[in-house]
């Protein structure tokens, strides 16, 4: 088991300087264009593919890095160059974070791979879990999958919505009802393979932030998966069926659903994107706070900005530490006991959407317009506190955990 360590090995080192070259070099030269033309930016996944860094290999070695922070130190850098595009360079990551929590080997060798297809035809996935009336209230779902025991296949029906890469991507991964009696311990996760009849795009978004990251509804018609697109296995859904609805009977242990299961498992991760994303932002109002000068002197001579750029840096340094924490833990198989990783999520989200303020406030008027990045960097940081589990969802999380009480 890997010790809890805040330094950095020599791999880890130059991952973290490669992919900041990247950033720096790339993504941030295309951030401003992609985000005024709202579309998914091609030619800057291309990239990320042609050198490695959007491929399952390069994911796979974050991912299984012994230490846990793999996944955080490259979501940091990824979203420090912008976070945007950077969304759409990792959004498959979590349709892939779905089919890992919860499918077979055999299900994550034949699907992941298709997730992000290859250098010279590059493909994206999309995780579908939230509805119209169903956000942070997964019980409320109305998505159904029914069994079509003589033909071995699950029809889905039902309209997804929120979904990052959602009707552009080659593979879906859906979250449906397949026992409505037992509410979100009912739900199960499948694989809806490309070009499967009666899938389809809705409406696309047109959001506040992450505009380079596509972000639509998911329509689903009488889609018919085969048996094997059922993510664990229906013996597997069998038993767990059986034993939620026995501990229904009794009152008993709470069985976590296929949604939740993937959400926590990436919570820490979201943590390290808003790091990233208040990092940026504090890096520019410190540069701009040392030249910009008023009353014959830089401004951070006046206390008042100073202590600002004091108490942002703090903030984001104790955020990633909170983030770190729960990567680790989560690697090295150490139970959230306080709900460590939406801690995590919790803490980073509100210091990102609190630091690209002040940001702005420190650049002034300048901060407020669009030749100043902070502007898109607060838009962005928007998101944090949003999806997958807002604040509030995260504290009733930390809040029943501490207590051990169903609050409402």
């Amino acid at each position: 088991m890997a010790e809890f360590t805040l330094e950095l090995n020599d791999d880890q080192k130059q991952v973290r300087d490669w992919l900041h070259g990247f950033a720096e070099d790339v993504m941030r030269p295309a951030a401003a264009e992609w985000d005024e033309r709202e579309e998914t930016p091609w030619p800057i996944i291309q990239e990320a593919a042609k050198i490695g860094i959007y491929s399952l290999d390069f994911y796979a070695q974050q991912f299984f890095d012994p230490t846990g922070l793999g996944i955080p130190m490259a979501m940091e850098e990824l979203f420090w160059g912008d976070a945007g595009i950077a969304l759409s360079i990792v959004g498959t990551g979590l349709a892939a974070v779905g089919v890992l929590a919860n499918g077979t080997e055999e299900q994550i060798g034949t699907w992941i791979p298709q997730m992000y297809g290859d250098v010279d035809d590059v493909k994206v996935a999309a995780f579908c879990s939230s509805e119209p009336d169903a956000g942070s209230d997964v019980a409320s779902m109305r998505t159904r999958a029914v069994y079509d025991e003589a033909k071995d296949e699950w029809v889905l029906n039902g309209t997804k919505t929120w979904a990052t890469n959602g009707g552009i991507a080659n593979v879906h991964v859906v979250v449906a009802v397949v026992d409505a009696e037992l509410g979100s311990k009912g739900h199960a996760s499948f694989i809806v393979p490309p070009n499967t009849p009666g899938l389809s795009q809705g409406q696309k978004f047109q959001k506040h932030g992450i505009r380079a990251s596509h972000t639509a509804e998911v329509v689903l018609e009488n889609v018919r998966v085969p048996g094997q697109c059922l993510l664990g296995g229906k013996e597997k859904l069998d038993e767990r069926l059986a034993r939620a609805r026995e501990r229904a009977k009794s009152g008993g242990e709470r069985v976590k659903n296929a949604a939740m299961a993937t959400f926590e498992a990436s919570r820490p991760a979201v943590g390290a994107m808003a790091v990233g994303t208040a990092r940026a932002a504090y890096e520019v109002a410190l540069d701009y706070a040392k030249t910009r000068e008023q009353f014959g002197r830089p401004i951070i001579d006046n206390q008042g900005i100073a202590f600002q750029l004091a108490d942002m840096r703090t903030q984001i340094d104790a955020a990633r530490l909170l983030v770190w924490r729960a990567s680790w833990m989560a690697t090295t198989g150490k139970p959230f006991t306080s709900a460590e990783g939406s801690m995590s999520k919790l803490y980073a989200s509100e210091v990102a959407k609190k630091v690209t303020g002040q940001a702005i406030q420190i650049l002034g008027g300048n901060g407020f317009t669009r030749e100043y990045p902070v502007e898109r960097m607060h838009r962005d940081a928007a998101i944090y506190t949003i999806f997958e589990g807002t604040s509030e969802i995260q504290r009733l999380v930390i809040a029943r955990t501490l207590s051990g009480m169903p609050i409402r």
